[in-house]
């Protein structure tokens, strides 16, 4: 019985050599594991089932590849997306990679799981072929311009208006832009942040190296490596969408044109051993991500990031956010007129009927009125949520009459808002920032080790006026983590090693304040630079218990030289430090 039992749980196992899908054949794999997911749905259904890689290479190309409409947070909002895994509809799935590599080629999602509950992937490692970032080694800087090298694995060429254009599967590019490398630490230059890359005049040298006369940086000395890039970001290498308790352990993505991994409306998302990093310690490339590692946008549950590696990408490790609509019209007492306002954020669904939402204005990201609950919603410009931009919504009560399409507020869904726990990773070698939180549930920053971010290591933000990313922190725990020299360039929040910074245009007027609930406890802090703490509009802040080491690694040169700065800030308690240069710690309460 006990045998019978366990045969029961354990579901249907599916071994993928059955498909004809096995590694270690440069043949597209794509439309065999299409035809596979649809023969093993018919044969046991879409629910209890594992299916099983065998260790080694497998090809992905996008011309077979299932092609779908998903529209993805943050992302560019390109017409279709092609993708080589494709799971839809499914229940109880448990996808065994046993250390397979996805080598994907072109522009493609390697893995989408979307309407789907108890998905779990294991074991996989996602990487491209053909990378649309170029790295080059600078050979000669003077004032006649930059000599570079592109890696050998690069295809490249300068076409017939004397432009450097990088090549690939399907694709080709003009970089305009550069993230440098120390070509033996593998940390980002010092106060070099995004460099402007004019190639617009190349010249091709005989020996394989280009000359760019218009492109001038003192700090690129011989032998930096630079990251080539452009900001687009069509797609993830892993999208996660209106799913129920996901989870990924020991997945590793090396390389997507966009996130690492995005998540949207899902309920609970469990990453262990998660990493968007490099290929190991002799890897020859000095980038992953062309933007964020992970990015959950309008979730709800619980995410959990819990011994993972996040590395060289050209953006945070974890994002958390949901995102405001802007009150565009108000039809009647009942009834609002929404609208996305980011361009990489539309399309897809806001909210559901029953949802609890409240508005905010965002000139002072202040709470206008009470909560309101859903009745109905549904696009207002076109025939379903898929690309829609403006949601007309339906309220039980009545709408404060000083939400209006003049008042400039924000429509906020705080049922798709999740408790985030972010433990035992470790952060490093990154543009821009460690970690972003915004959700007014308990969010837990523990144990991890933030080294050589480049900008802030941890921020708490909230805008309504240029990302429209929610919202308010309530219930904050950063405590037991190492900071190693962040602050070596200057991005968006860049204020101090902990930022809590929403944006918020009429501080003055504010009357309430945005965050609360803030401890930071029992962390180390080694910086070469003063600020430790930036916080604005706070109403409850503890800084105790904590380490700061003063170094001297880098020159000093934020612009912000104290210590603690506090801008509209009380109840904050800031007490129990230790400090190596007590002599030097600053206060700037305003």
């Amino acid at each position: 019985m006990l045998l019978c039992a366990f045969a029961l749980s354990a579901g249907h196992v599916v071994d993928l050599k059955e498909f004809g899908i096995r590694p270690g054949i440069k043949a597209d794999m794509s439309p065999k594991l299409s035809k596979a997911l649809t023969a093993i749905a018919e044969r046991y259904g879409k629910e209890d089932v594992t299916i099983e890689f065998a260790p080694g290479v497998y090809n992905f190309y996008p011309e077979k590849a299932v092609v779908t409409n998903y529209y993805i947070s943050n992302h560019d909002q390109t017409p279709e997306k092609r993708v080589g895994l494709n799971i839809d509809g499914w229940t109880n799935l448990a996808i065994k990679g046993n250390g397979a590599e996805f080598m994907c080629h072109g522009r493609m999602i390697p893995v989408a799981v979307v309407n789907s509950s108890g998905v779990s992937v294991s074991d996989i490692n996602i990487d491209f072929a053909d990378t649309q970032i170029t790295q080059v080694t600078v050979e000669n800087n003077s004032e006649a311009g930059i000599v570079f090298r592109p890696e050998e694995w690069t295809d490249c060429r300068v076409d017939k208006k004397h432009r450097f254009i990088a090549r690939g599967h399907g694709w080709e590019l003009m970089p305009r832009a550069g993230i440098a490398f120390e070509p033996e630490s593998r940390r980002i230059v010092y106060r070099t942040s995004d460099i402007y890359a004019p190639l617009d005049s190349v010249v091709a040298l005989k020996n394989g190296s280009y000359l760019a006369p218009k492109w001038h940086h003192a700090s690129l000395v011989p032998g930096t490596k630079v990251a080539l890039r452009t900001w687009d970001r069509p797609s993830p290498g892993i999208f996660l969408s209106e799913n129920t308790n996901t989870s990924l352990t020991n997945v590793r993505v090396h390389y997507a044109e966009g996130m690492g991994l995005l998540a949207q409306l899902c309920d609970g998302v469990a990453l262990e051993g998660f990493g968007v990093c490099l290929r190991g310690d002799d890897d020859r490339r000095y980038y992953t991500t062309q933007a964020d590692a992970t990015h959950f946008s309008g979730c709800k549950g619980h995410i959990s990031s819990s011994g993972g590696l996040y590395e060289s990408m050209m953006d945070d490790a974890i994002n958390v956010h949901g995102t405001y609509l802007k009150v565009v019209e108000r039809i009647d007492d009942h009834t609002l007129t929404g609208r996305y306002m980011h361009p990489q954020s539309y399309g897809f669904k806001w909210g559901e009927p029953g949802d609890t939402v409240q508005f905010v204005a965002s000139r002072t990201m202040e709470i206008v009125g009470t909560p309101n609950t859903i009745a109905s919603i549904e696009p207002a410009d076109a025939p379903s949520v898929t690309g829609a931009k403006l949601m007309r919504i339906t309220f039980t009560q009545p709408v404060d009459t000083a939400v209006n399409a003049g008042s400039s507020c924000g429509i906020e869904n705080l049922t798709w808002t999740p408790s985030v726990t972010f433990s035992r990773n470790t952060v490093r070698n990154n543009r821009a920032r460690g970690s972003l939180f915004s959700t007014p549930r308990r969010v837990e920053a523990v144990s991890n080790l933030f080294d050589h971010t480049s900008g802030t290591a941890i921020l708490l933000c909230g805008d309504c006026n240029g990302w429209f990313e929610t919202g308010a922190c309530r219930d904050v725990l950063i405590s037991d983590n190492t900071f190693v020299n962040s602050l070596t360039n200057m991005f968006q929040f860049t204020e101090a090693v902990i930022s809590i910074y929403p944006e918020i245009p009429d501080l003055g007027s504010q009357s309430k304040y945005f965050h609360s609930g803030i401890v930071i406890e029992g962390n180390r802090f080694a910086t070469f630079d003063a600020p430790v703490l930036f916080a604005k509009s706070v109403d409850g802040l503890r800084f105790v218990n904590n380490t700061v080491t003063l170094n001297n690694d880098y020159p000093a040169f934020h612009q912000n030289n104290f210590t603690f700065r506090f801008l509209r800030v009380k109840n904050a308690i800031v007490e129990n430090n230790t400090f190596s240069h007590p002599r030097q710690v600053g206060f700037d309460i305003r």
